[in-house]
């Protein structure tokens, strides 16, 4: 059997990289470590380890909660505990009564200091409170490397796991009819946007699908798909229903508030 069938053509080198860590684990006995992995990446970890393997994989992200974790394989007669993950918690110090920094800003700082974006987890914003999660192993020379963000100085401060902002995700269901399921279809029901203004976002570059950016309007979203439109927040797939008798489909799609 072709197990490339059962996901996307882009998806072939993370699935590849999978079983390179499966097999080394099996072989060796000894557990693989991943950089943090955004949801659907932890997907293809879990539909590829398996239930019926001498292979385990448990996630932790800094908190259960946690989006991007980090993925652990073991052999399937060693326990896993938090510390095992080697995550770090950083709490932002800055002059927030009189500057405001957010997610995108504190994002492109760790982005500018030389590591993938791998190297880090959830970043946590709440109430003036800016925390953020990274690999243990460049954590010193996060700390080192950022001194500021946007026009603020920032100080870095090591905090325990269990000092994590609780972050609350609301989503909102709903039920939509299109015509199809291109991306530039999904997106204008989803965000009710004029199909012209869902095609010039997406070929802007502003539109991702797990975590990916998609610039081909007539991508064809599948059931679980994460979307992401810059500037009109997060929707994912729930479920696909089938077809009306008039040959259009019936979606369910959460939003996020």
């Amino acid at each position: 059997m072709n197990i490339y069938q059962h996901f996307r053509p882009e998806e072939k080198e993370f699935i590849d990289q999978v079983l390179n860590w499966k097999n080394s684990v099996e072989r060796t006995h000894v557990p693989k470590l991943t950089d943090f992995l955004d949801p659907r990446e932890q997907q293809i970890v879990k539909l590829l380890v398996g239930e019926n393997s001498d292979v385990q994989a448990a996630f932790f992200g800094g908190t259960s909660v946690a989006e991007r974790k980090r993925a652990l394989l073991l052999p399937d007669y060693l326990p896993a505990a938090d510390k095992d993950f080697h995550i770090r918690l950083y709490e932002v110090d800055y002059p927030s009564k009189f500057i405001t920094i957010e997610h995108p800003q504190v994002l492109g700082t760790l982005m500018s200091v030389g590591l993938k974006r791998g190297k880090f987890g959830d970043i946590l914003v709440k109430d003036k409170h800016i925390q953020f999660f990274v690999s243990e192993d460049v954590g010193d020379y996060v700390e080192l490397q950022v001194k500021s963000i946007g026009k603020a100085a920032v100080q870095l401060l090591l905090q325990p796991l269990e000092k994590a902002l609780i972050i609350e995700d609301l989503w909102t269901d709903q039920d939509l009819t299109v015509s199809s399921l291109r991306l530039d279809t999904a997106v204008s029901g989803i965000y009710h946007l004029a199909r012209q203004k869902s095609q010039t976002l997406i070929q802007a570059g502003l539109v991702k699908v797990n975590w990916t950016p998609v610039e081909n309007p007539s991508f064809e979203v599948k059931e679980s798909d994460m979307i992401s439109v810059r500037g009109h927040g997060r929707a994912k797939i729930l479920s696909i229903e089938g077809k009306t008798k008039k040959e259009k489909w019936r979606i369910r799609a959460g939003k996020q508030k």
